[in-house]
Parts: structure tokens; sequence; C-alpha cells
């Protein structure tokens, strides 16, 4: 299962989808043009020491991205994404995942392009929410729809004994601009 972040604005939303993605062990993609630096402060804080463990690619724009998420797939990107919209489509709640689905979420100002629902109208996915409620916070969304999309999948959740040991690895305190790969190279 793969995370996508379209055009995201709020750092601190983007941090905590790392951490969530580190967390869950699922790769985590940006989507350019990005609100804020890699370098961003808040970026950084919110997904704490977690960055060595985010595998984290940037893509230039939705193009490069797709290409990237159908590269060595089995089945079409265009089955296996679900976009996440504030409006519209199949609650998150009676929509089938998959194992290799790919969960898109778009800026928190603008939601996903408008050319990216159009070219898959039935592959909207909302969370449920009442009607003078505008919208919930991203990286709410990122992480409900992530635990649900996986325990849905049959996807295993990552065993854990309530215990915490700090990650040791080689790479241990990068940041997000040090982790970053970029998918045109």
């Amino acid at each position: 299962m793969e995370l996508v972040l379209v055009h995201p604005q709020i750092p601190h939303n983007t941090g905590c989808a790392a951490r969530l993605a580190a967390a869950l062990g699922l790769r985590l993609h940006l989507v350019k043009p990005l609100g804020f630096s890699l370098e961003d402060r808040y970026l950084k804080r919110a997904g704490l020491d977690y960055w060595p463990m985010v595998d984290l690619v940037v893509h230039e724009d939705w193009k490069h991205a797709a290409e990237f998420l159908q590269e060595k797939a089995e089945r079409p990107l265009a089955e296996r994404i679900h976009l996440l919209s504030a409006r519209g489509g199949t609650s998150l709640f009676q929509t089938r995942f998959q194992a290799d689905g790919v969960l898109v979420f778009g800026s928190e100002s603008h939601g996903l392009p408008a050319s990216l629902l159009a070219a898959h109208p039935q592959r909207r996915v909302y969370i449920p929410i009442r009607e003078d409620v505008r919208s919930l916070n991203l990286a709410n969304v990122v992480c409900l729809s992530a635990y649900t999309a996986m325990n849905q999948a049959g996807v295993p959740l990552p065993e854990n004994s309530g215990g915490y040991v700090p990650y040791q690895g080689p790479d241990a305190g990068a940041q997000p601009q040090d982790m970053a790969k970029d998918s045109s190279t």
C-alpha cells in the first residue's frame, strides 16, 4: 500500500503523514509543488526522529508519480488508486481495498486536482462528516484511511508489544531532505 500527498501545503500535516508511514512501513510520495521546503523545521518536528524510517519519494508532478507507481505493478494504477476527497464518491467504510492500493490525498486548501478527479470519477472516496463541516484535517484523514484500508485489505498491521526501542540504523538522525528520493533519477 502506498500513500500519496498531492501538493501538500502544511508541513506539520506532511510530517504527521511521514511519521504514520514510518509506523506502518508504507512508502510516502509527495507530488510537487510543495507548500514548504523539505528543510522546514515544522516538517522535521512533526516527523520527529523517524525520518530515517520513512521511504520518501518526491515527484515533480502527477505524471511522474503515476509512472513511478505503475512501474513494476501487476495491476494498472487506475484500478489501484483511491482518491480521497471531502465530497463525493464512496464512503471509506464501504470501499473495497486491496494490498496494492494507492491512497491519494490532495492539498489542505484545494483538495485533489480537478483533472485527476475527472479522470477517475469511480475512484473517489470520502470520510463521512456532517454537512456543516467543510473537511477534516489532512493528517487525520491520512491516518484513518491508511489503517482502514490496510485492515480491510488484510494487510498485516505491525506487531506491537507496547514497548519502544529507538531506531539505531546507519542513517539515524537523518532529516527529510536526506531521505527523499527523486522519482526522476
